[in-house]
């Protein structure tokens, strides 16, 4: 993984923060992306440069549903680095509602940060790099609710699906261009996006699981690392989901 590079959507926070700390702690090139969470974002440069005062970061604030912001951010880091090895698309929201409360806005909203943005990063980096150099990983952040569906959360299950179908096919198209697409779906992690769950409902969960635990960031992280490195160089148009058996 030295000196490979990689791109993080929403890395500054929760899961998407702890994988881009894991692979600057690689030696990889780094670039943190963010939208909205700026101090986050310097926050976590600052602390992996305080661990390492080598380690290769960028921060590019860009909204993944931009398109044309989208295309700078892959552009200035093609510049930088030279090429991109990585891409994890880790960008998305939550949200918990009945079905019957969900807007029309809530609907679009949702599909163009998770949907749309992973598309539009993917097929920029697609275009301007992968397919070029005819290497590279894809690395897409579902959920195990993607893979089940979740009550109250209709929304967010239907966008997550979404991703795993668009690994899926796109996997198959690229594997001739030896560029491999792959999701994690994460079970229930130990992350801000979990907040509305209140201390009785994890206890309640964890029963469930059989594992008797509540995943940690770095469990879905461990996967993305192995999904970016060559040790997976046979692996495509897979859905790997760290639930702890609540899902098999």
């Amino acid at each position: 993984m030295n000196k490979k590079t990689i791109i993080v959507t929403g890395a500054s926070h929760g899961i998407g923060r702890k994988i881009a700390k894991e692979f600057a702690h690689l030696g990889c090139n780094v670039c943190i992306n963010y939208n909205n969470s700026k101090p986050q974002a310097i926050n976590l440069k600052e602390e992996i440069i305080s661990e390492n005062k080598n380690a290769s970061i960028m921060l590019y604030k860009a909204d993944v549903k931009n398109r044309a912001e989208v295309d700078e951010m892959v552009d200035t880091v093609i510049k930088n680095f030279g090429k991109i090895d990585v891409v994890v698309n880790n960008a998305g929201i939550a949200e918990y509602k009945l079905f019957i409360d969900i807007t029309y806005e809530d609907l679009l909203n949702m599909f163009n940060i998770t949907v749309a943005g992973t598309f539009n990063v993917t097929q920029s980096v697609l275009k301007k790099c992968m397919i070029r150099n005819k290497s590279g990983s894809i690395i897409n952040i579902s959920s195990i609710w993607g893979m089940v569906g979740s009550s109250c959360e209709v929304n967010y299950s239907t966008m997550k699906a979404a991703i795993i179908g668009m690994t899926k096919a796109l996997a198959k198209e690229l594997g001739p261009s030896n560029i491999r697409v792959n999701a994690v779906a994460p079970g229930v992690i130990d992350t801000k996006m979990n907040s509305n769950l209140n201390h009785e409902d994890m206890e309640n969960l964890k029963e469930e699981i059989p594992l008797n635990r509540i995943g940690k960031v770095e469990d879905v992280a461990n996967i993305v690392k192995f999904l970016a490195s060559d040790e997976s160089s046979y692996i495509t148009g897979q859905v790997i989901s760290p639930n702890g058996g609540l899902v098999i």
